[in-house]
């Protein structure tokens, strides 16, 4: 199969698809790989190391559009970048479709077969895809929190873990799954008064041994969301509804009664955000301010530590992209119902349940396009 990946246009993207690692193993299973020129710069990966790879070199994104069986992308593609898809094409890539309806429906329209990491599953019902993305981006929100934080960015002006005579900042994270883990790791780590919210008992409790004392946790109800939030100095939202929009759990009102110059961070917005006061933001422009609460909601938080980020993110995507290289999508997808339930659009139907229904669309299952 030709593989190709372009360089990322997102703002403020780093990442690549492939490394070249991950080219070398492509081609020694008797693929070719096509490389835009510089695509691999964002991590310190060269044109050279990609053509001792095996890969080829292209110059610009079109080659790799117009000539190749499958496109392995990191984010989104970018509007200019839908216009190139077509049908009998394979795009690999994350998608976040449920609160994109102008990327939905030009995908729909290119034909394309559209594989959204997002949305391909482990035993257990987890998201492998995901999860180093997820991890990356709880231990980021953090980091990116303490820095709103300072009154030189219009935060409290407020230490995280304090010091000794003054209290530490008070860190509520909503949500107890990956995200919010590595999030509440990293708050503790750094001194905080860290408190975890979620809906499901074994959740909390996996979240309750594991941090013991350092860390409190809470059922999620509204009584109990809006009284942390109203004491919170730092607020991570960390909710996840696999392909589905996050739903909005802190209202407009609610800011009224936060602390003036505290922290909103939506690691959710991918997903459309968990606040309702949430709009996507650039690491151009990571914040602004709604009722003097301070807002990040960044939408590719990762692409910040892009080296750390793409090699984790290809341990994962690389095994699949191999099977679908090998045994075609269809074939791939009929042997693995894991990587099925990544297929969100194929041939102009919305084959995941959650976007179809979001969007208004009528739903095709996998099943059916497989038979």
């Amino acid at each position: 199969m030709r593989i190709g990946c372009p360089k990322e246009i997102k703002n403020h993207e780093y990442r690549v698809g492939l490394t070249p690692e991950s080219a070398r193993e492509l081609v020694g299973r008797g693929n070719e790989v096509w490389m835009e020129t510089g695509a691999g710069l964002g991590i310190g990966a060269t044109d050279a190391e990609y053509i001792s790879a095996g890969a080829k070199i292209v110059d610009g994104p079109d080659p790799i559009f117009a000539e190749c069986e499958m496109v392995v992308k990191v984010k989104e593609p970018q509007a200019v970048e839908r216009a190139k898809l077509r049908r009998d094409q394979i795009l690999y890539t994350y998608l976040h479709l449920a609160p994109d309806p102008d990327q939905t429906r030009e995908l729909v329209d290119s034909g394309v077969t559209a594989i959204a990491y997002e949305t391909v599953t482990g035993p257990g019902g987890t998201l492998p895809l995901l999860k180093p993305m997820s991890q990356v981006a709880g231990r980021m929100s953090i980091q990116a929190g303490a820095t709103a934080l300072e009154k030189a960015h219009g935060g409290r002006g407020v230490l995280l873990g304090g010091v000794p005579g003054v209290l530490p900042g008070k860190v509520v994270v909503i949500g107890g799954g990956v995200v919010g883990f590595n999030a509440a790791q990293m708050a503790v780590g750094l001194g905080g008064d860290v408190e975890i919210l979620d809906r499901d008992p074994e959740v909390l409790e996996k979240v309750g041994t594991f941090f013991e004392s350092r860390a409190s946790t809470r059922f999620s109800n509204k009584t109990n969301l809006e009284d942390a939030v109203r004491q919170a100095d730092l607020v991570i939202g960390a909710v996840l509804i696999p392909g589905a929009a996050a739903p909005k759990l802190i209202t407009r009102a609610l800011l009224k009664e936060m602390k003036p110059g505290a922290v909103l961070v939506d690691v959710a917005i991918d997903q459309g955000g968990c606040f309702e006061t949430s709009k996507a933001t650039t690491h151009a422009e990571p914040t602004y301010v709604v009722d003097d609460i301070v807002h990040y909601c960044v939408a590719n938080m990762p692409g910040a530590v892009a080296r750390t980020s793409t090699y984790a993110l290809n341990n994962v995507t690389l095994p699949h992209a191999l099977q679908i290289a090998k045994h075609g999508w269809k074939g791939a997808l009929s042997a693995n119902p894991h990587l099925a339930e990544g297929l969100n659009v194929h041939d102009g139907a919305v084959t995941y349940e959650a976007v179809a229904s979001e969007l208004g669309y009528d739903y095709t299952p996998v099943a059916d396009v497989l038979a």
